[in-house]
């Protein structure tokens, strides 16, 4: 067999395994190996250019991965409690049992007054001030 080919076909198996298993570094390795084949096929090498070309194509990929990482925007993180709560607007629901609750959307929060706040009467409009773990701080409208 063609020693092109076996770089290629190692590189597309590297692929594959990419799939099946977690993080994403076998894709540098399949993607280095494929590229080393096609590189073998154009041109006649002997074993020490293929592996020069190898380590360079992976080295090329695996920087291009931190340089793209690097320029991706950290948003605020998935299911947080304090992703985009604070400043929002809820229903503080009337006590119905030993804490506070308040409604945000289409989902309840524990929640807690500021210290000079008093618990006001029936159902009140309030504004989320802060998060602490998964307790919401607020504060009545108006």
């Amino acid at each position: 067999m063609e020693p092109g080919l076996i770089w290629i076909l190692a590189g597309l198996l590297l692929l594959l395994a990419e799939l099946a298993l977690p993080g994403v570094f076998l894709i540098w390795v399949g993607l280095a190996a494929t590229g080393t084949g096609a590189v073998k096929l154009l041109t006649v090498t002997g074993f020490g250019t293929d592996v020069a070309v190898f380590i360079l194509l992976l080295g090329a990929g695996i920087a291009l991965s931190l340089r793209l990482r690097r320029l991706r925007p950290a948003g605020p993180a998935v299911n947080a409690p304090e992703s985009g709560l604070v400043g929002r607007s809820g229903l503080l629901l009337p006590m119905d049992g030993p804490g506070l609750r308040v409604r945000i959307g289409d989902s309840d929060w524990p929640a807690r007054l500021p210290r000079d706040v008093r618990v006001p009467e029936g159902p009140v409009q309030v504004r989320v001030e802060a998060v602490n773990g998964t307790t919401l701080v607020v504060r009545p409208l108006g």
